[in-house]
């Protein structure tokens, strides 16, 4: 019987795995980035991902925003001044970060205010070694 699927959505997301698509060692805390649904507005939240993107757009005042990904999905993160300045280290050079904050919801856009920032890049060390060993 015929799949009423076209060739293209039966293509995964992407042409290669991505890190996080395998099991990886979640930070305690960290909530999946797929429940980011669930807390209500205001709620202090810890999520962790692979970095995939930094944006300091110059109409944003010193804003920036973070795309972090795990195996769930993604989160939009956003980092005011006083935050990046705390933790510039983590934010500018971390391939990998845990962030504490304060959730926020407009128009089924979840995003989190930064109040903590971790550079957890030395958990990616433990994705490239065999399972055992």
């Amino acid at each position: 019987m015929p799949s009423s699927r076209t060739p293209l959505q039966n293509l995964p997301q992407t042409l290669t795995p991505t890190p996080t698509s395998h099991a990886w060692p979640r930070p305690p805390a960290a909530v999946p980035h797929r429940l980011l649904d669930r807390p209500p507005v205001g709620a202090r939240v810890t999520v962790a991902g692979l970095v995939m993107v930094r944006q300091r757009p110059g109409t944003a005042n010193g804003v920036i925003f973070i795309t972090l990904e795990d195996e769930t999905g993604i989160a939009n993160i956003i980092v005011w001044r006083q935050a990046y300045e705390r933790h510039r280290r983590a934010v500018v050079a971390g391939r990998a970060l845990r962030v504490t904050g304060r959730l926020q919801r407009e128009s089924g856009v979840v995003q989190i205010i930064a109040e903590a920032i971790e550079d957890i890049s030395p958990l990616l060390d433990t994705l490239a070694q065999p399972p055992d060993g």
